[in-house]
């Protein structure tokens, strides 16, 4: 047997040294492979003891080749669908049924445009580009049994194509069954409705889910820290693993660490030496639509526009879809007028819509400002003006902080309300050029020493030394105010020594600020029935463990799960209503609805907590659960298999971390698939100290230990250390190397 053994490696090591023996020869013969051989010499890769990659190498382009390595390495089933989707390419992998979504990116996604454009960029910029495909490409050259859904080969002109990190573009923002019952017919002129003002309404995002997306970022100045040192929260609410962690790092001043959109060569969300940056959703308005008037002359279509009929631009888009004898296609016509493309139809007009389109600048800006070192390194980035969807809290070892709304901003005629689709026939509602850095909303070093912003609006983002909404244009924020953004006002006035730690626990705070309002009111509709009431004896112990509890998530708390269920039906049946009264869902609630209906729905959420698991008395944790089975980009669920309790809850309720949890098919059961994903804190002294959690692990491979051994330490917000330094990473080093060796 022993024999044998030794006889199995011995061909093992022949067709190892027979394999890289071809692949030598085939370096020296191809010029590409021997460039990428060269590159791959100036990177060193350190991975440590939760798998994280820390890449170092000369140049900022080598630190770009192997960081787009290493993420290959952990996911790159998530690179190239990132990719894929990007540039509309989504159908050729998965059919016919991602057709309209491959059009909606094809609207702005053309590849001979964004090779121009490559062409055209600054030369360090090329630079990085042809080493961010360079990377990926080296990686499928050292690993053949990869086998890319699209793209077999990466070329640089693709970075153009997603230039920003957050999990939904201003493109996905069109409505695709507008979109398809626009373009799946011939296009043609209605009769419009004549309608008020009042009557048009806003684009409906297809991709707007039940649970709020967004994130939450703080930071506290050196007078509330207790060692006098600023403090920045990194706490992306993202879908899980829609980011990699890793550090980048060169001897051209580039040294960044943090969140990475799987594929993308910058740090996205994280900090440097001096200075970190934490991105947050912003409610500003920066893509708009236009009502077209439109007539036919012949087989051309025209738009009015002041006094003028203008022509339709008209142009062939296809769209190449996977069928079950290869690839098939769908021509599309579609058409533009000097706002933008044609989308949608409403009462008999066509809606075009604007949106920023300037990749080179997108790019740059969130490439350098990794690079940036104080606030004004920092704030110099902004003058690119080209993020339009992000809020940035800000923090830095001078000790400032800093709040900087999205800088993306067309100034327009403040006469017309642009959240709604607006006339395009008239000239008086076209962009006017953008707002200046210095007419943005933005705030440093206010005095109350905290920042905060959780996708609600930036007015109470410093308490009494926050922006004030009167001193800009309307359209700078269409936010409100929300749960989440009372909580951090709780957790943030009036203290004056934080650490690390205490950021942590405020980061992690099990406050439910939800139910203050709504709670009372079903107490009192209980405390107002009449014992002969068949719900006064059904409910009379639930309402006396929601009367003493303390409205915060635990994972052995019963009133949470009871609160929960209790608030999701309550919410779904007044939500309507609420929203035509124009106050929030709870505020309704703790006022507006029937104590017959209160109840009747704390009854129903008893019921179902029974149905589901036995007993209305059920520990949150046993019902709220993190799971994570497989590699797959849609995530399956069953009960029969481990999962680990999670105390915290979803943000809708205003819990500051934030676990996006619901049943699915086949399971009682709620397991998380969104809410906090990377999640860090970090303090800027004379050196910066971070600490900081992944959701489930760093890898993608299920037979990777490194898949899901953040998993416990995620569920109780137990943050680890983050190794910034070489001199951190003694001791736990699990594997340096080059890439390809």
């Amino acid at each position: 047997m022993k024999n044998e053994r030794c006889s199995n490696l011995q061909k093992f090591i022949f067709v190892l040294s027979i394999a890289s023996s071809s692949l030598s020869l085939y370096a020296a013969q191809n010029p590409e492979v021997a460039r990428w051989e060269h590159e791959a010499k100036n990177v060193t890769i350190i991975r440590d003891d939760w798998g994280i990659a820390h890449i170092y190498g000369k140049t900022d382009a080598d630190a770009v080749f192997g960081m787009e390595y290493a993420q290959a390495e952990d996911d790159f089933n998530r690179v190239e669908t990132n990719y894929i989707n990007a540039m509309g390419r989504l159908a050729e992998a998965e059919g016919e049924s991602r057709i309209y979504q491959d059009l909606r990116m094809k609207l702005f996604i053309d590849p001979a445009e964004l090779k121009t454009q490559y062409a055209a960029s600054p030369a360090w910029l090329q630079t990085l580009m042809d080493a961010f495909a360079d990377g990926l490409n080296y990686y499928l050259f050292k690993h053949p049994e990869v086998k890319p859904r699209v793209i077999q080969h990466f070329e640089p002109w693709m970075a153009l194509s997603f230039t920003e990190g957050s999990i939904g573009g201003d493109i996905e923002r069109i409505n695709l069954p507008q979109l398809e019952a626009f373009y799946s017919k011939a296009p043609a002129i209605h009769a419009s409705v004549a309608n008020s003002p009042d009557d048009e309404v806003a684009y409906t995002h297809d991709s707007d889910p039940a649970e709020p997306t967004g994130s939450n970022g703080m930071a506290i100045a050196p007078s509330n820290t207790r060692d006098h040192h600023a403090l920045l929260l990194i706490n992306p609410h993202t879908s899980f693993f829609f980011r990699s962690e890793l550090q980048m790092a060169s001897e051209e001043g580039l040294d960044a660490y943090g969140a990475v959109t799987w594929g993308q060569f910058f740090i996205y969300q994280g900090f440097n030496e001096r200075a970190g940056w934490m991105h947050t959703s912003s409610g500003v308005d920066a893509v708009d639509e236009y009502l077209e008037t439109i007539t036919q002359k012949g087989d051309n279509f025209y738009y009015k526009y002041g006094n003028e009929d203008r022509r339709l631009t008209a142009k062939q888009i296809v769209v190449p879809y996977k069928t079950e004898h290869g690839l098939a296609e769908k021509k599309f016509t579609i058409y533009r007028t000097s706002h933008g493309p044609i989308i949608r139809e409403e009462n008999g007009r066509w809606v075009s819509i604007r949106l920023m389109q300037e990749p080179i600048k997108a790019l740059t800006q969130s490439y350098i400002r990794t690079k940036a070192k104080d606030y004004k390194s920092f704030r110099q980035t902004l003058e690119l003006k080209a993020n339009s969807s992000n809020n940035t809290i800000f923090a830095d070892a001078d000790g400032d902080i800093a709040y900087f709304h999205g800088n993306f901003i067309p100034r327009r005629d403040t006469r017309f309300d642009f959240t709604k689709p607006v006339d395009g026939s008239n000239p008086a509602t076209d962009w006017q050029g953008l707002l200046t850095v210095d007419e943005l909303p933005q705030l440093l070093n206010p005095k109350s020493g905290w920042l905060y912003n959780s996708n609600n609006w930036p007015w109470s983002g410093a308490g009494e030394s926050s922006l004030r909404r009167a001193d800009y244009p309307v359209y700078v924020e269409t936010g409100t105010e929300t749960a989440r953004g009372l909580h951090a006002i709780r957790v943030l006035q009036n203290k004056r020594d934080f650490t690390l730690d205490s950021l942590i626990a405020a980061a992690y705070d099990s406050y439910l600020p939800w139910f203050d309002k709504p709670l009372p009111a079903l107490l009192n509709a209980w405390d107002g029935i009449s014992t002969f009431d068949p719900l006064k004896l059904k409910l009379a112990d639930q309402i006396n463990l929601l009367r003493t509890w303390d409205h915060r998530w635990a994972v052995d708390s019963v009133p949470t799960s009871l609160a929960i269920f209790w608030g999701e039906d309550i919410r779904r049946n007044a939500l309507d209503d609420a929203k035509k009264s124009g106050v929030s869902v709870e505020e309704f609630i703790g006022t507006k609805v029937s104590s017959h209906e209160l109840l009747q729905s704390l009854s129903s959420a008893s019921d179902r907590l029974t149905t589901d698991f036995g007993t209305w008395k059920t520990p949150w944790g046993d019902i709220n659960r993190f799971q994570r089975l497989t590699g797959d980009i849609v995530q399956p669920f069953s009960d029969a298999a481990p999962s680990i309790p999670v105390g915290f809850t979803s943000s809708l309720w205003g819990s500051l971390a934030s676990f996006g949890a619901r049943p699915y098919p086949g399971t009682k059961k709620w397991y998380g698939t969104s809410g906090n994903s990377f999640v860090a804190v970090v303090e800027f002294g004379d050196k910066v100290h971070a600490k900081a959690v992944t959701a489930g692990g760093e890898s993608g491979n299920p037979s990777s230990p490194h898949f899901n051994d953040q998993a416990k330490r995620y569920s109780t917000g137990d943050l680890r250390e983050v190794y910034f330094y070489r001199s951190d990473l003694k001791g736990h080093i699990e594997r340096e190397y080059h890439p390809g060796s």
